[in-house]
């Protein structure tokens, strides 16, 4: 039977167990990217996860949101100058500010999720977004009764479509003649705030008979999702659990676990144990799941459920491989 990871069962394995010297000699940071910590989404998974550590801990946290780009490198740099350790940047635009500042504070450990930053003092974190994609978008057909379901993503770059591409080929391995919709909202990081463009790419999908649709698209996803709950239709969350947003609208959520890997980043640094490179975390690692709670259990029968799980181990094992659209940008169906 599917479970919902919550943060608490979820982070119930990275127990802090030293919070003496150690934990108290670290002074941590989350610098969010566009959007904000309360985007209900990506940086929120973020904040959960520092706030977190900080329950477990009694360490305090510093953290800051960005309004515009050109903010990404001096948020970092008074960050290290301060002494804060380790630093840890949300969202692939953080990337050429993370390389230049860790290159001006080679004793500082930074990480950034969802770009890799090769450098000795950076940990690279990147998720196996198509995996849970994949999941929810055979959820999504089997949900649906037109056979067309949609996708808004937010800007149109790789990583988003790698969100599509792995939804799309959930959609079809549950139902081969599905139809599926997808608009991506804009070219700028503008195209993460948009909720009014958000409700209004979808009402066009569900005008075309769309009656599910995923989004991808960080706070525009909220507009998605409220469209969805005003046409009477299902919505599907992304990154944190959205399934509250609108009970009995929102068929499930992705889980994309930036939650785990900010508190993971912190205890490592205060346990002493911190590690650069990178890594990638998928549905093998707990990095991506979806979402099943008391606000859609009547939305997924058990049916559906059996199928969901059976592909999960799949995946797991190697006998379902999902288009990673980042390493092949194309699509297969």
């Amino acid at each position: 039977m599917k479970k919902l990871l919550t943060i608490g069962t979820a982070l119930a394995g990275l127990a802090f167990t030293a919070v003496g010297a150690l934990a108290a000699d670290i002074k941590p940071a989350v610098l969010y990217d566009l959007g904000g910590r309360f985007d209900k989404s990506f940086n929120e998974g973020a904040y959960n996860g520092a706030e977190k550590f900080k329950e477990d801990t009694g360490v305090e946290y510093r953290d800051f949101e960005i309004q515009n780009d050109s903010q990404r490198e001096q948020a970092l740099r008074n960050f290290a100058k301060r002494g804060m350790n380790p630093i840890v940047a949300i969202g692939f635009s953080q990337a050429n500010a993370v390389e230049k500042v860790a290159k001006e504070f080679p004793d500082t450990q930074f990480a950034i999720v969802d770009m890799v930053v090769d450098l000795p003092n950076v940990r690279s974190i990147l998720f196996k977004e198509q995996e849970g994609s994949y999941i929810v978008g055979m959820l999504a057909a089997m949900a649906s009764e037109t056979g067309k379901v949609g996708f808004v993503g937010g800007m149109d770059i790789p990583l988003i479509r790698k969100f599509s591409c792995g939804y799309k080929q959930g959609v079809m391995a549950a139902n081969p003649k599905a139809e599926v919709f997808e608009n991506m909202t804009g070219t700028t990081g503008a195209a993460w705030n948009d909720p009014v463009k958000g409700g209004e790419l979808a009402k066009s999908q569900f005008d075309r008979g769309a009656d599910v649709v995923y989004h991808a698209a960080g706070g525009t996803g909220i507009g998605v999702l409220q469209a969805a709950a005003d046409a009477g239709k299902l919505g599907i969350g992304v990154d944190s659990n959205q399934n509250n947003l609108h009970p009995g609208s929102v068929l499930t959520s992705m889980l994309k676990r930036v939650d785990i890997a900010v508190y993971q980043a912190f205890e490592d640094a205060a346990n002493d144990s911190w590690s650069s490179g990178f890594e990638v975390l998928g549905l093998k690692e707990g990095g991506v799941d979806w979402a099943l709670d008391d606000n859609n259990a009547e939305l997924v029968n058990d049916e559906m459920k059996a199928k969901v799980e059976e592909a999960t181990q799949k995946i797991i094992s190697g006998e379902i491989e999902v288009h990673d659209y980042m390493a092949d940008q194309s699509c297969p169906m």
